[in-house]
């Protein structure tokens, strides 16, 4: 909106023009994100409480799980309205990039929002509580295919400098990709929004242990999605931009830099959450949350075309996904057998006797060195 302003009233007032810069819009989008979770956490947690809004505790989890009984859950519609209003007031309204990403991440809230409130309900709905894997899926896959059908085949993405390569990590997009037809990329697309979603979802069980590597993945992100959009002048040496894109050999997409204010929102909401998620945890994402921040994370993964650079970045939530898939196959086929004590990944080492901020810090760490090996495939090319 701000951006709006500056286009309609620059004439009349030049100071105007720093709602230009998208520098300060990504650092305007962060802070008003913050500024949204951390003040109104204290009162959004009273509310919740309030309405008995607490979080239901597996009984075959781990023992210390028990005393969360009870937590306000529900918290990332917060998240979700601090990282709408501040991507809407910064952005350039004119960028689809934005809008599907935002359609996508509030879509998949919708869905956690769905099973978060069947889950909280006296009486199980259907004999089961919240919505069953295949109704999840199913809406996950209709939010994610509506936006990637509308991106692909609507609004015509070679318009926009999108081509339908898909570029490996570390070598020079000029030189290696590999071209996939329109329908296989946008398979892929779809899998990339889903599967992080789910990934999110299912790291999102110790204090603070989904949050963290959520910052920072969308710092990282918002690097990458800043890089790849940013041109500069130098003055004296030519008449036209240098794209800092094509210095470093990455792939460039008009609009791009625009995904780094939701990055930067993400950034700034997740920060102002975790000040109450860290443990002990005064309220938790629910799968509202998670499900809605996994789902923007997968969708400027794809926007940025770095589908498969997204792996690395996504390294935790990768994990503990593939840990989960591999403990269920494993439990079918071997009737009954089980490879981790049990899963996901950070329930296992809570079962070897690591403490909960132990497991969540050194996670963190791993996070951290995750997006610096991703940070490092900008030179090496």
């Amino acid at each position: 909106m701000l951006h709006w302003v500056y286009e309609s009233f620059f004439d009349r007032f030049s100071p105007l023009r720093i709602f230009s810069f998208p520098s300060f819009r990504i650092l305007g989008a962060t802070i008003t994100a913050l500024a949204i979770t951390w003040l109104l956490y204290p009162w959004f947690i009273s509310k919740l409480r309030q309405k008995q809004v607490g979080e239901r505790i597996r009984e075959d989890g781990p023992e210390g799980h028990k005393k969360k009984a009870g937590t306000p859950t529900m918290g990332g519609i917060l998240v979700i309205i601090a990282l709408t209003v501040s991507t809407l007031l910064w952005m350039r309204f004119q960028n689809p990039l934005v809008w599907l990403t935002l359609f996508v991440t509030v879509g998949y809230g919708a869905i956690g929002f769905l099973d978060d409130v069947t889950k909280l309900r006296a009486k199980q709905v259907g004999g089961r509580r919240g919505l069953s894997e295949g109704q999840k899926l199913a809406g996950q896959f209709g939010v994610a295919g509506s936006a990637m059908a509308l991106f692909f085949f609507g609004i015509e993405p070679r318009a926009l400098g999108y081509d339908m390569n898909l570029y490996v990590p570390f070598l020079r997009v000029d030189r290696y990709y590999v071209v996939l037809p329109v329908l296989a990329y946008f398979a892929l697309a779809l899998m990339t929004v889903v599967s992080t979603s789910n990934a999110v979802n299912l790291t999102d069980g110790l204090d603070g242990l989904a949050i963290g590597p959520v910052i920072i993945a969308a710092a990282t992100f918002l690097l990458l999605c800043y890089l790849a959009g940013f041109q500069i002048y130098v003055e004296g040496v030519t008449q036209k931009p240098v794209v800092v894109a094509n210095i470093l050999r990455i792939p460039k997409i008009d609009e791009v830099v625009d995904l780094a204010i939701v990055c930067g929102a993400i950034v700034g909401a997740g920060i102002g959450f975790l000040w109450y998620n860290t443990h002990p945890a005064m309220v938790f994402l629910g799968d509202v949350g998670s499900l809605a921040l996994g789902a923007a994370l997968g969708a400027v993964a794809v926007f940025s075309k770095n589908e498969l650079l997204s792996i690395i970045v996504f390294g935790i939530f990768a994990v503990e996904l593939l840990s989960s898939f591999i403990q269920r196959t494993y439990f079918r086929w071997s009737g009954g057998k089980r490879i981790f004590l049990m899963a996901p990944l950070h329930h296992h080492f809570e079962k070897k006797g690591w403490s909960e901020p132990q497991i969540v810090v050194r996670f963190w760490i791993i996070a951290i060195i995750l997006s610096l090996v991703a940070i490092t495939s900008l030179k090496l090319r």
